[in-house]
């Protein structure tokens, strides 16, 4: 944008002026950036990023030159520019629709902790309330590492165990008096699908978290939801689950960024997120020994296919030819996108911090056969 400036300021031998909003409107975070570019295509003045401000310029003033390298350069460091981009649409979308509190379910995995973290800073430790839902297969590290994450942040933080609702609900389902099983599947409860199951979990703490953002008459007290970029985009989530929420903040955050946010959280406000969380292997804990590389290639990997495909409109051969990952991987990771669909077009809204966000910026058909 101040490139074009530069060039125009230049071709016409005259000043321009550019402003530019600046806060959240839904999806959509306006980065500010409001700027004045001399005759020459320096930069006479700049109002900053991501807040608001007001500078005066005086047309005649002589001062030194500003290349828009310099002006740019706190917006080049891509990591903290998501976060200031995440924590001004957080604190302008809760803002104008009323809210003042949030609710968050800490799993004591990453992208709970980071949820956690940039709640904390957009609205402070006493608004944010952080519920730990250990089920029958959370182990006791990630259950620990939950609390410790609320301790450390500062945050009220409650724990409610789903293992005794989660087999009342088993037991209605396809206990041995089962209706279900009798009339549905013939008796034979074998040909129950694991991930009914596995989501029946993910839904009894989408209830939970959705029964405590209700039950606040005041102050407002919004779920946001922690679902990441790389999982929404695979369906690696569950519909009225863990999909839950008003504002699913980080669904255009990759996995691998999410880790890079992690850090970076912790160099500048000194370890609120326990190093045991960064440093396990992500999973759901839906099922025993359960990890996320059981199912999914690595993160890595698959945050690049997410990305040419979705972000750089790139096709199954032209990400092959790349040599991203096998042929057979990049066609199944391409397949799980597509299936994904009709989850994403039922997801909460996010804030929009890549070039290509599901949602506002990207609508495609559910059924295309």
């Amino acid at each position: 944008r101040l490139h074009m400036i530069h060039h125009t300021a230049e071709r016409w031998g005259m000043p321009v002026l550019m402003v530019n909003q600046v806060g959240g409107c839904d999806e959509v975070v306006f980065d500010g950036g409001s700027a004045v570019v001399r005759p020459n295509g320096s930069v006479a003045c700049c109002c900053g990023w991501f807040e608001e401000n007001i500078t005066v310029w005086d047309l005649g003033e002589v001062s030194a030159r500003r290349s828009v390298e310099t002006v740019v350069k706190p917006v080049e460091e891509e990591v903290s520019t998501i976060r200031q981009a995440l924590l001004l649409g957080l604190r302008d979308y809760l803002k104008k629709t009323g809210f003042a509190q949030v609710l968050v379910g800490n799993s004591g995995g990453i992208d709970s902790a980071v949820v956690v973290s940039l709640a904390v800073e957009a609205v402070g430790a006493e608004n944010v309330i952080s519920v730990s839902m250990p089920g029958p297969f959370t182990s006791q590290g990630t259950h620990d590492d939950s609390a410790e994450l609320a301790r450390r942040q500062g945050v009220r933080h409650i724990d409610l165990p789903i293992a005794g609702p989660y087999e009342v609900m088993a037991d209605l389902l396809e206990g041995p008096d089962s209706k279900v099983i009798a009339e549905l599947f013939g008796g034979a409860a074998g040909k129950v699908s694991r991930l009914a199951n596995e989501n029946l979990q993910a839904r009894l703490r989408g209830n939970i978290l959705m029964w405590l953002s209700n039950a606040f008459s005041t102050p407002r007290t919004l779920l946001l939801s922690t679902g990441n970029k790389s999982e929404i985009a695979v369906g690696y989530c569950t519909l009225y689950g863990d999909m839950a929420g008003g504002l699913a903040l980080i669904s255009d955050v990759p996995k691998t960024m999410v880790y890079k946010l992690a850090r970076l959280i912790n160099a500048t406000r000194g370890d609120v997120i326990p190093q045991s969380i960064i440093d396990r292997e992500p999973t759901a804990e839906l099922a025993p020994n359960q990890k996320d590389s059981d199912s999914l290639p690595p993160y890595p990997v698959l945050d690049e296919i997410i990305r040419l495909h979705v972000e750089e409109f790139q096709s199954a051969e032209e990400i092959i030819d790349a040599g991203v990952a096998p042929a057979e991987t990049v066609r199944r990771v391409l397949r799980m996108i597509d299936n994904a669909e009709y989850k994403r077009k039922q997801a909460a809204p996010g804030i929009k911090v890549t070039s290509k966000a599901f949602g506002v910026g990207r609508r495609m058909p559910i059924a295309r056969g």
